[in-house]
C-alpha cells in the first residue's frame, strides 16, 4: 500500500489519480450491507456506527486534495431498499499545487428503487490560486429518495477565492430532473456581481427528491436577512430545490437547513 506522501511524490506535477467506490446493498433483514467499500489515494473511506436499516460512511482525507492537475472520483451506489448515508470527517479544500492544470472530482451517484441515498459533505473550499471543476451525476430509478447536499466556499478567511466551476446532473427513471452548472472565481464572468453572489462568498443547494413529492409538491418558500438568501422552489418532479447564498458557511448552513425545514 502507497503511503499518501509517496504517492504525490510519484506522480509530481501531473497529479494524483484516486478513485473510492462503495456499493450498499438490503441485506434482506431490515438492515443495509456495504458489500464495497475501496478509496484509494486522499480518498480514504470509514464505515461508522449507525441505528436502525442505514449504513453510514464517512470520506477521511488521507492527504492534500485536490491540487492542480488531480483527477479524483467517487462512485457510489444504493441498491434497491438499501440506505446509504454518505458525509465527510472535514472541508474539502482546493489547492493551487505545483501543477497549473485544473484538478476535476467527479462524483457519480445511483440509487435504486425503494433505496434512499443521503450524500451530505462539509463545504467545498476554493482557496486562492486553485481551478477546479467538479461533476455529479446522478441517476434515480423510480420510488428512488435522495438528499444531496452541496456548499461551497470561495476562499479561506482574508484571502481571494480560485477558480471553481460545479455541475449537477440529476435523471429520475432515466429523465432528466436538475442540470444546473455554477463557476465562481478568477474568469467567471459577472460571478461577483449583483445579480450572482454579491458581498457574499458562500453558496450552496440543498436537493430533496421524494416520491412523496408526487402527491404534496413543496411550497415555494423565500428566507432572507442580514445573513443571506435561500429560496425553496418545487422542480418539474416529485422534487424539491432550496438554493442559498451567505457571508460565511455557518450562515449558508442555517439557511439550507432552514428552508427545508417544515
Amino acid at each position: 500500500m502507497t503511503a499518501p506522501g509517496a504517492l504525490r511524490a510519484a506522480t509530481g506535477c501531473h497529479g494524483v489519480r484516486a478513485t473510492a467506490r462503495i456499493v450498499a446493498e438490503s441485506d434482506g433483514r431490515g438492515r443495509t450491507a456495504l458489500p464495497v467499500l475501496a478509496g484509494e489515494g486522499p480518498l480514504a473511506l470509514r464505515r461508522t456506527r449507525a441505528t436502525g436499516p442505514e449504513a453510514r460512511v464517512i470520506i477521511v482525507g488521507a492527504m492534500s486534495a485536490p491540487l492542480g492537475g488531480d483527477r479524483l472520483a467517487i462512485h457510489a451506489t444504493a441498491g434497491p431498499g438499501a440506505v446509504l448515508h454518505i458525509g465527510s470527517a472535514a472541508a474539502t479544500v482546493s489547492l493551487p499545487g505545483r501543477a497549473r492544470e485544473q484538478a476535476r472530482y467527479d462524483v457519480t451517484l445511483a440509487v435504486g428503487d425503494g433505496a434512499e441515498l443521503h450524500w451530505l459533505p462539509e463545504p467545498l473550499i476554493a482557496a486562492a490560486g486553485s481551478d477546479l471543476r467538479m461533476t455529479t451525476h446522478v441517476e434515480l430509478a423510480p420510488g428512488a429518495r435522495l438528499v444531496y447536499r452541496e456548499e461551497q466556499i470561495l476562499g479561506r478567511t482574508g484571502e481571494q477565492p480560485g477558480r471553481l466551476t460545479t455541475r449537477l446532473t440529476v435523471r429520475l427513471a432515466g429523465r432528466l430532473l436538475l442540470d444546473q452548472q455554477l463557476s465562481f472565481g478568477p474568469g467567471a464572468p459577472g460571478w461577483s456581481g449583483p445579480a450572482v453572489l454579491h458581498t457574499h462568498r458562500a453558496a450552496g443547494q440543498l436537493l430533496v427528491v421524494d416520491p412523496a413529492f408526487a402527491e404534496k409538491p413543496a411550497r415555494i418558500r423565500v428566507l432572507s436577512d442580514d445573513e443571506g438568501e435561500a429560496v425553496l422552489t418545487p422542480l418539474a418532479g416529485p422534487a424539491a430545490l432550496a438554493s442559498a447564498v451567505a457571508p460565511d458557511g455557518l450562515r449558508l448552513r442555517r439557511l439550507l437547513s432552514a428552508s427545508v425545514a417544515p
